[in-house]
């Protein structure tokens, strides 16, 4: 094994009444593990519903699941190099269990999430809030190449790589009519992934400095019309309701936004039969969609302004000022450890 540069760290550890950035030590790592030295982490949307009581999670933690670092140790049979530029993802799971076996690695039946385990557990340094993390045996790495800056690769963990996860269950897109829900850092993902795949893309959300962003990123704005194909990433039912009800012969609707509990869904089973309708949920994402993410940030890095649309990250110890909604015309405020 590696040695490790130091048997301390700083971590933020969210108490439920705020952040505390404490000194933490850094564990011996297991067989299979990867410590990394966070170069950003961005902040993702469902971390301001934590810290803002609109979602439950493990306190106290270390939040965090969008970010890059670089490696600095390894545990036995770890299969990355030190010095490595890296991502992560958001589900370690076993690889070995039905679920896992059968592609829905996703809800492995023992999944644990980066950002999502207490702190006083076993594995408390498991959020990119910290200048170190571990990364347990079953997490997906991914390469950073030497051509994307950390703004642009940190989001790729979450918002991209579940985009990517959409896609694929929205399937084919060249030439039809999309229509996204949101434009948010998932939606306007989607909106650029869409319109790069050949699709015309129109994009509804109700706050303006939001849909100011999206014809830089290939779409416009809803026209009212039918759609091949809708994208939910607002988790609105009475969004996905007009959606639905947009859906054209044919169509396919993608829910990626429902993730806490909301009214119910009137659907028509007729009109699912006679329209050949498909609903479908996509919740977190598989591997290959992390590479794919990466794959395409890097693509795409000078046909879509990705940077513009991260803050300049401040240090840790100012970890508060970024745990709040970005400014206007951007999408995800950023920590550097």
């Amino acid at each position: 094994m590696d040695p490790i540069p130091a048997r301390v760290t700083a971590a933020a550890v969210w108490t439920g009444s705020g952040v505390d950035v404490r000194t933490v030590p850094i564990p011996e790592l297991g067989p299979g593990e990867v410590l990394v030295r966070v170069r950003l982490a961005t902040v993702c949307g469902s971390d301001l519903h934590t810290v803002t009581g609109r979602r439950s999670a493990a306190c106290p933690s270390v939040l965090g699941h969008e970010a890059v670092g670089d490696v600095v140790a390894v545990g036995e049979g770890a299969d990355i190099p030190v010095g490595q530029r890296i991502i992560w993802s958001v589900t370690v799971v076993c690889g070995v269990c039905s679920r896992c076996r059968s592609g829905l690695s996703a809800k492995c039946l023992s999944v644990r999430k980066v950002g999502h385990e207490a702190f006083d557990g076993d594995w408390p340094l498991s959020g990119s809030y910290a200048a170190h993390l571990v990364l347990p045996r079953g997490t997906t790495i991914a390469v950073v190449p030497e051509t994307l800056s950390d703004a642009v690769a940190a989001p790729a963990a979450c918002a991209t790589a579940t985009v990517m996860a959409t896609l694929e269950a929205a399937g084919e897109l060249t030439g039809r009519h999309v229509l996204i829900n949101g434009a948010g850092m998932l939606g306007l993902t989607a909106v650029a992934a869409c319109a790069a795949a050949g699709a015309d893309v129109q994009v509804v959300d109700r706050n303006v400095d939001r849909m100011a962003l999206v014809p830089d990123f290939g779409g416009r704005a809803s026209d009212g019309g039918p759609v091949d194909v809708a994208i939910d990433y607002t988790g609105s039912s009475a969004a996905v309701s007009a959606a639905l009800g947009r859906l054209d012969i044919g169509g396919t609707l993608v829910l990626a936004g429902s993730v806490t509990p909301g009214p119910a869904l009137a659907v028509d089973p007729e009109t699912v039969v006679r329209q050949w309708l498909t609903i479908t949920g996509v919740h977190n994402y598989e591997p290959r969609h992390l590479h794919q993410a990466v794959d395409f940030l890097d693509r795409t890095r000078e046909q879509y302004p990705w940077e513009a649309l991260v803050v300049s990250p401040v240090p840790l110890k100012q970890i508060a000022s970024a745990l709040r909604s970005p400014p206007s015309g951007k999408l995800r405020t950023a920590i550097c450890p």
